[in-house]
C-alpha cells in the first residue's frame, strides 16, 4: 500500500477545490446555453412548418406544392368529406354514450380528429393496405367497414367483427405501436412482389415514444419500403403531454432515420387528404417511406374510463374547438359552393338514422360461445386446459342453480 504525504494530500485537495470551482463555471455556461436554446425555440419564425389549405375560418390558402393534389376535387366530393365527418362523430358520440349505460366495456373517442382521418382515409387506393390502432374509426368509415362492426370487440362478443382481407383494412391494434412493424413488414412484401400499392399505418403521438416504432424506421429506410406513417398528434399520451414525449417536433423524427416528415394541419381535411396522397405517391414510386405529423387535439377523453379533467385546463378545449374541422369544411361550402341548407337537413336526419341503427344492432348483438374460449389452445388438446373447462363449466351452472331457485 502505499502511504500519501501529508504535503501530497493537502495538494490534492487543493487542486481538488479548484476543479469542483471550474466544474461549476463549466455548470453555470451550461444553463446559459440552455436558456439560449429555450429563446431560439420560442423566437418568432422558428415555428415549425403547418402544411395548412384550409384556416379555421374556412378560408382558402393557396399551396404551390399540394394544390395539385386537390386540385380537381368537386363540390360534390366536398360534400361527402363533410358527410363523412359527421357520421363519423356521431357514431363516436353514440358509442361513448352506449358505454356509459352499460352496453360497451370501453371505447375510445375519435372526437376532434375527424379531419385527420376522413382526410388520409380518402386518399387512400383499394390497392393499399391499412394498419389502424384502435381510434380509427374514421378510416374504417372510408374502408367501408360497417360500424357496427367495429364495437363487437368493444362489447366483447368477438375479436373484431370484419375480415381484413376484404377491404385491405387490418383489424384493430390494441397494443401500442406495435402495428407500425406489421406494416412495415408488409410493404417490404410488396416491394418484393413488384406490386404498385402502398401501406400506410396510424399510431398516436404517445406510440411514438416506443421501440417499436423506432424498429419500424429503422427498417423501412433501410428497405425503401413503401409505407406512410401516419402519426395522429392529439397532444396527449393519455395524461402525458407532447413535450413529455419528444424535444422536437415529431415530424422531424424522420430526418434521424434518414426519409422525409411532413406535419399537417389534422384539423383540415383537404390537407390532410392532399398529403397523404403525396406520400402515398412517394411510396408507389418506390421512395420509400413518409412520416406524417397530423397536429390535431383528441377533444374528449383518451378511452371512457380516462378523466381529462384532472391533467388538462378547459381553456385548452375552448381554444381548439375553434379549430373544429367540421365547422370548418362547412364555412367553406356555405361561402364558396353552392351547398344549401337542404344538404345539412338531410345529412342531420341521416346521421339520427346511424345513431338508432346502431343502437339497435349493439343492444341485440348475441352472445359468444362462452366455452370458444378453450378451443385452439393446443392442436392435441391439454389436460390442463380440460381442467380449466370443467372448472368454468361448473361456475356457468352455478348460475343456472340461482335462477331456479328464484322461479321455485
Amino acid at each position: 500500500m502505499t502511504v500519501e504525504s501529508t504535503a501530497a494530500r493537502k495538494a490534492r485537495r487543493s487542486a481538488g477545490g479548484k476543479a469542483g470551482t471550474t466544474g461549476t463555471k463549466s455548470s453555470t455556461t451550461g444553463t446559459k446555453r440552455t436558456t439560449s436554446r429555450t429563446a431560439a425555440k420560442k423566437a418568432p419564425g422558428t415555428e415549425p412548418e403547418l402544411i395548412q389549405l384550409l384556416t379555421p375560418e374556412g378560408k382558402r390558402i393557396k399551396n404551390a406544392e399540394y394544390d395539385p393534389y386537390v386540385a380537381g376535387i368537386t363540390p360534390g366530393e366536398l360534400r361527402g368529406l363533410y358527410r363523412d365527418m359527421v357520421l363519423t362523430r356521431r357514431f363516436d358520440a353514440e358509442a361513448t354514450v352506449l358505454q356509459r349505460q352499460g352496453e360497451l366495456g370501453l371505447w375510445a373517442s375519435l372526437l376532434g380528429q375527424e379531419a385527420a382521418q376522413i382526410g388520409s382515409g380518402r386518399a387512400v387506393t383499394d390497392d393499399d393496405y391499412i394498419f389502424p390502432t384502435y381510434r380509427e374509426h374514421g378510416v374504417a368509415w372510408c374502408r367501408g367497414v360497417d360500424p357496427t362492426n367495429l364495437l363487437g370487440m368493444f362489447r366483447g362478443v368477438n375479436n373484431g367483427g370484419w375480415d381484413p382481407n376484404s377491404n385491405n383494412f387490418h383489424l384493430y391494434t390494441i397494443v401500442i405501436g406495435s402495428q407500425t412493424l406489421h406494416a412495415t413488414g408488409y410493404a417490404m412484401g410488396l416491394a418484393k412482389d413488384g406490386a404498385n400499392s402502398a401501406v400506410i399505418a396510424y399510431f398516436g403521438d404517445g406510440a411514438s415514444s416506443q421501440g417499436d416504432v423506432a424498429e419500424a424506421f429503422t427498417f423501412s429506410a433501410v428497405y425503401n419500403a413503401p409505407v406512410v406513417f401516419f402519426c395522429q398528434n392529439n397532444q396527449w399520451a393519455i395524461s402525458e403531454p407532447t413535450e413529455k414525449q419528444t424535444r422536437v417536433p415529431l415530424y422531424q423524427r424522420a430526418q434521424g432515420f434518414g426519409f422525409p416528415g411532413v406535419r399537417v394541419d389534422g384539423n383540415d381535411v383537404l390537407a390532410c387528404l392532399a398529403v397523404t396522397k403525396w406520400a402515398l405517391e412517394r411510396a408507389r414510386n418506390g421512395e420509400g417511406p413518409t412520416l406524417v405529423e397530423a397536429y390535431t387535439y383528441r377533444m374528449g377523453a383518451h378511452t371512457t374510463n380516462d378523466d381529462p379533467t384532472r391533467y388538462r385546463h378547459d381553456d385548452e378545449r375552448a381554444a381548439w374547438e375553434a379549430k373544429d374541422p367540421i365547422a370548418r369544411l362547412r364555412s367553406y361550402l356555405q361561402s364558396q359552393t353552392d351547398t344549401d341548407e337542404g344538404f345539412f337537413a338531410e345529412l342531420e336526419t341521416e346521421s339520427e338514422a346511424l345513431g338508432r341503427r346502431v343502437r339497435e344492432v349493439v343492444r341485440t348483438m348475441p352472445d359468444p360461445d362462452h366455452f370458444a374460449i378453450f378451443e385452439n389452445v393446443y392442436a392435441d388438446g391439454h389436460a390442463l386446459v380440460d381442467e380449466e373447462r370443467a372448472e368454468f363449466a361448473a361456475y356457468q351452472e352455478s348460475f343456472a342453480d340461482v335462477e331456479e331457485g328464484k322461479q321455485r
